[in-house]
């Protein structure tokens, strides 16, 4: 998200505590609303046969999970460069866009989840993940602290996480369990920058770019709880 465009309304360092109160209610109503519309469109998904077609060949496929991540990078980038533009209509798009985009890419991790480990561990890896969520968004409203120095780390940390996917793929070896507690801290940390930025640094009008932001890296610490949880149940 980029922050240094001229906006007619003030960032919540200098916004007043009305503004800044309803910005946040708008932040999270939007969160909340992405995520209801994340579970719909993924349990829609997850009953059509192509879906099941469609991840037997992504997990079986030695380059499969490559093309997936290849294409979310880039539909994730539309996304996110929608939901930063000034127009509404287009932060609207990218924000569903970017639904979309996790939905389908959720779709072979949550079937492969349920065919190893049964429902309850992916109900158990969203009752985790919300806590942890509850309890790093408390830590920034209870402390007031500026996380942006995170940004640099996040960013360098990412480039790094996606390289070792890569060769993980290329040549065939297993990241294993401490690389998923390695990104759950990463994840836990983007939720400490996303949330100090509501708390500071966003515009008035950037909530549904904001709420995108927030709702990828809810997305990410999902993903590797339920990693998480799959590699020990397999232990």
């Amino acid at each position: 998200m980029a922050f240094s465009k001229e906006y007619s309304s003030y960032s919540m360092d200098r916004a007043d505590g009305n503004v800044r109160a309803r910005f946040i209610r708008r932040v999270y109503g939007h969160l909340a609303a992405a995520i209801v519309a994340f579970a719909l469109i993924e349990a829609f998904i997850l009953q059509l046969e192509i879906t099941r077609t469609l991840s037997a060949k992504v997990l079986q496929a030695p380059m499969g999970w490559l093309l997936v991540l290849g294409g979310f990078m880039i539909v994730g980038f539309m996304g996110r460069r929608l939901a930063s533009s000034q127009s509404r209509q287009m932060q609207y798009a990218g924000l569903g866009l970017y639904i979309v985009a996790e939905a389908i890419i959720f779709a072979p991790l949550l079937l492969l989840a349920n065919a190893y480990a049964g429902g309850g561990v992916i109900l158990q890896a969203a009752i985790m993940t919300g806590l942890l969520f509850a309890g790093l968004t408390a830590t920034v409203f209870i402390t007031r602290k500026d996380f942006s120095f995170l940004g640099s780390i996040l960013t360098i940390g990412g480039f790094v996480a996606i390289g070792l996917i890569v060769c993980a793929t290329l040549f065939g070896f297993s990241l294993g369990l401490w690389f998923s507690v390695g990104m759950i801290l990463f994840a836990g940390a983007a939720i400490l920058y996303d949330t100090s930025n509501i708390l500071h640094h966003y515009h008035e009008e950037q909530y549904v770019g904001a709420s995108l932001e927030l709702f990828a890296s809810v997305a990410l610490l999902f993903w590797y709880v339920l990693q998480l949880l799959l590699s020990l149940s397999s232990d």
